[in-house]
């Protein structure tokens, strides 16, 4: 299980799941971008994203959490209240 201690681990872990499991090519993710507008991710991608995230934390996320994220960095910020709260 990957350490997801600090925001900036948080965001690694990410990339390498849109790398490795969406095929979003790396050179297209920052912290800012849009997960639907810059990454073409869609509504099915995003409850696979919250599934994933499910597994990594071992934390069961509320979907509804998710429903208002659109950015990486909004991504970013609901894992790090998940695993420190």
């Amino acid at each position: 299980m990957a350490m997801l201690e600090t925001k900036d681990q948080i965001y690694q872990q990410l990339v390498e799941i849109l790398v490795d499991d969406f095929e979003v090519e790396a050179e297209d993710i920052s912290i800012d971008a849009n997960l639907y507008t810059d990454l073409d991710l869609d509504s099915i991608d995003t409850v696979d994203l919250v599934i994933k995230l499910q597994e990594i934390t071992g934390k069961s996320v509320n979907p509804e959490t998710f429903k208002a994220v659109r950015t990486m960095q909004h991504v970013v910020d609901a894992v790090y209240d998940l695993v420190h709260n």
